[in-house]
């Protein structure tokens, strides 16, 4: 399986990444959990290239990619925006009282946990993320 999904980088595009998702999840028989697991990763992920990718009021494109061979799930999330390693920035520090923790790192946090493997790099101009997911 493979699908591609291009949006622009607006809040109002997240719908398409639900179904995105879900459409992933029906063609390859993924329980529910797993399917509202992914969706809040990418939507995470999403977010923050819209917050943070781009100056604001500059309209740009994001690639977000999807494969799979039956045994793992893999994403690839792509952006022309300004370079950003999110594997590298702390994660969110459960210990402390969420209203005393500073603000970021639960995206980061979030996705870790839930995904097997998430790994960046910078190509051609282009922040590339990829997350892997066993299935």
């Amino acid at each position: 399986m493979r699908k591609e999904l291009r949006l622009k980088n607006q809040m109002s595009e997240l719908e398409k990444v639900n179904q995105f998702i879900e459409e992933i999840g029906e063609e390859l028989g993924l329980e529910m959990e797993l399917q509202m697991n992914l969706n809040l990763v990418m939507e995470e992920m999403v977010v923050n290239v819209i917050s943070y990718a781009y100056p604001e009021g500059k309209t740009a494109d994001i690639e977000l990619l999807a494969e799979s061979d039956g045994k793992e799930l893999t994403f690839v999330l792509s952006d022309r925006g300004k370079e950003f390693d999110p594997t590298l920035n702390e994660s969110a520090d459960m210990d402390v009282n969420p209203a005393e923790r500073d603000l970021g790192g639960m995206g980061i946090f979030i996705v870790k946990n839930i995904m097997n493997e998430v790994t960046y790099q910078r190509l051609e101009g282009k922040n590339l993320l990829t997350m892997k997911k066993d299935i």
